[in-house]
């Protein structure tokens, strides 16, 4: 640089060059900066690895950040691991599966059909307005179809749609209460009490984890026809579209139901159930702290619980496991197994360690039906007792002559 210049305009030269130099690199920069954000964002939401525990059994599990959780195996109703599964919680709209179960049985049974009018009456009716209102939106006084309730309440969650049924079902809401209480006792739900239909906050609405995968196996059973509602993934009604608010609908081919719940109080809920290779599991999460969590604990709970557990059928249904010995009867012996399927859940790799062991009543005497209970089999692996099954006669065994019995009794005099 010329030094006949002044030292100030040579500085602003400087200076000048220096932003030139640099406004490249500064745009450049700017250009990667939300990309760059946008990813680490994106990495930052996908659920970490689960913190682990182990159990009385020595069984490493999930550590979830939530008040109460189970995973339940459906065909045994065997908890595979939980925790605080039987202490009683707010479980916000969680609560309307006992209220879409009634409504299924009712329709099982025929007490209702599924083209029945059912009215929206005022204290059904959702006014709308209030922030995390779920509503079906059914105009006050119309009328709608007992399936299209039912699918607001399953899908939509529509507290409007879960009053009208249980008025309609019920003769008035707290009716149905009763009678939601009155199946939870059928069902075994020992730490359960319905105060409402739709699960608004009540102090007497309370469900622990276990008995609502309790309820969720009943409908899954009970309720077979019905099923497959809950996992649709849209609603439709007055023009109004909503979607299932189950985010493993979308995510996980694997689930097919079951319900979401929230309120301030009960925080984020989700009862779901995924069935893979022919083995279903149900998982209850409450309160976690928002649906993205739930949803991921919920997918914890799954992939731990079908990585480390399989089925096992210590025996089938009508094959042999022993002679019994019969006294008194036209034949000497009857065949004895297990007249229902019997299905264990055994940790993965064990299932052909499982053994069995058979005691039989003593002193069986003709005559003996098919079917009746003559003793048991014990399943065990390593050492282990995993359950037990009745076994039956498999035939029919009469009764023999009065010379016949006379004969076998001094047969039996001079054997021992």
């Amino acid at each position: 640089m010329n030094s006949r210049f002044h030292p100030a305009f040579q500085l602003s030269v400087m200076l000048a060059s220096a932003f030139l130099v640099a406004a490249p690199t500064t745009a450049l920069s700017a250009q990667h900066a939300k990309p760059r954000a946008a990813a680490h964002k994106q990495k930052a939401a996908a659920p970490a690895e689960p913190a682990m525990t182990t159990d009385a059994n020595g069984q490493s599990v999930p550590v979830l950040a939530n008040k109460a959780w189970v995973l339940m195996d459906f065909n045994t109703g065997q908890l595979l691991a939980s925790s605080n599964p039987d202490e009683p919680l707010p479980p916000a709209s969680l609560t309307k599966m006992m209220t879409s179960y009634l409504v299924e049985q009712a329709l099982k049974n025929g007490k209702v059909k599924p083209n029945d009018p059912v009215t929206m009456s005022l204290s059904a009716w959702c006014r709308g307005g209030k922030e995390g209102d779920s509503c079906m939106f059914v105009p006050l006084n119309a009328q709608a179809s007992l399936m299209d309730m039912l699918r607001g309440v399953v899908i939509a969650s529509g507290n409007d749609a879960s009053k009208a049924l249980a008025e309609h079902i019920g003769g008035s809401e707290a009716g149905f209460a009763a009678m939601m209480n009155t199946e939870a006792q059928k069902l075994g739900m020992t730490k359960t009490h319905f105060a409402n239909a739709a699960g608004l906050p009540d102090p007497n609405n309370k469900a622990s984890a276990r008995d609502l995968a309790v309820l969720a196996a009943a409908i899954i059973r009970n309720s077979a026809e019905y099923y497959p509602i809950y996992a649709e993934r849209e609603f439709t009604y007055n023009g109004i579209k909503q979607g299932n608010r189950n985010a493993l609908l979308y995510t996980d081919p694997t689930v097919d139901g079951l319900k979401t719940g929230h309120t301030d109080e009960a925080g984020y809920c989700l009862t779901a159930s995924a069935k893979r290779n022919g083995m279903r599991l149900i998982s209850v999460i409450l309160n976690a702290d928002s649906k993205q969590a739930r949803a991921d604990q919920t997918r914890v709970l799954f992939n731990w619980g079908y990585a480390n557990f399989e089925e096992a059928s210590p025996a089938q249904v009508g094959a042999t496991l022993t002679s019994a010995k019969v006294t008194y009867g036209v034949a000497p012996t009857v065949s004895a197994g297990i007249a229902q399927p019997w299905t264990l859940v055994v940790p993965k790799g064990q299932a052909a360690a499982v053994q069995t062991a058979v005691t039989l009543n003593p002193a069986l005497e003709a005559p003996i039906a098919k079917g009746a209970v003559i003793g048991k089999v014990v399943a065990t692996a390593n050492g282990k007792q995993l359950g037990e099954a009745p076994v039956v006669a498999l035939a029919d065994v009469e009764r023999a002559g009065f010379f016949a019995r006379l004969r076998q009794r001094v047969s039996g005099w001079f054997s021992k």
